[in-house]
């Protein structure tokens, strides 16, 4: 997909806040460093519309990102962050249950893991959650250029088999660095639309 505009349009943490046009969302979920921020500028050729941090945890907000004038990027908080208090991660958890349970627009989530660590057991959290919402899922396995091609097998079915993907679930090998699953990504989401 060629992407000619892409903008943020809101940070949300209320409903009342979502944009109100009612196009289709894609959720972004993953932990904090996974490479969310740099899987989104990737996909709309943007150096930093997304703005990536080598402190995790910057995302506080749902970040609604405006893609073709056709349907938005959602950008949620990356969990599993440990200097974040007990307070603000559960006044995250409230935002994100919200938004996951309610949102009409929501046709899909990609839930944004590691290729070179087993899935955590947030991460397989959040894929239950997700499935106990009928939410559908593409994983996009990211830091693809980080491990030897020989390897990307073993590491895709050991993401396959830890989170124990549902067989209509996708999983996207992705490289921020080479652009590599880039296509395949946009074809997973577009088929969604």
């Amino acid at each position: 997909m060629k992407v000619t505009k892409a903008e943020i349009v809101i940070s949300a943490v209320a409903p009342k806040q979502y944009p109100s046009e009612g196009l289709p969302e894609f959720a972004l979920a993953g932990r904090s460093n996974v490479g969310k921020s740099s899987f989104i500028n990737k996909m709309i050729n943007r150096k930093a519309l997304a703005r990536t941090s080598s402190k995790p945890g910057k995302t506080q907000t749902l970040n609604f990102y405006l893609i073709n004038d056709f349907f938005h990027f959602v950008d949620v908080p990356g969990y599993g962050y440990a200097k974040v208090s007990k307070t603000e991660r559960a006044a995250w958890g409230k935002m994100l249950e919200t938004y996951f349970s309610e949102r009409e627009n929501l046709k899909a989530a990609l839930l944004i893991v590691d290729i070179r660590h087993q899935p955590t057991a947030d991460d397989q959290t959040m894929y239950d959650f997700f499935k106990h919402y009928q939410i559908p899922v593409i994983v996009v396995a990211t830091k693809l250029d980080k491990i030897k091609k020989g390897q990307v097998a073993k590491q895709i079915k050991q993401v396959r088999e830890t989170l124990d993907l549902d067989s209509s679930d996708q999983i996207i090998p992705f490289s921020s660095e080479t652009a590599q699953g880039k296509e395949e990504a946009w074809k997973a989401i577009l088929a969604f639309l």
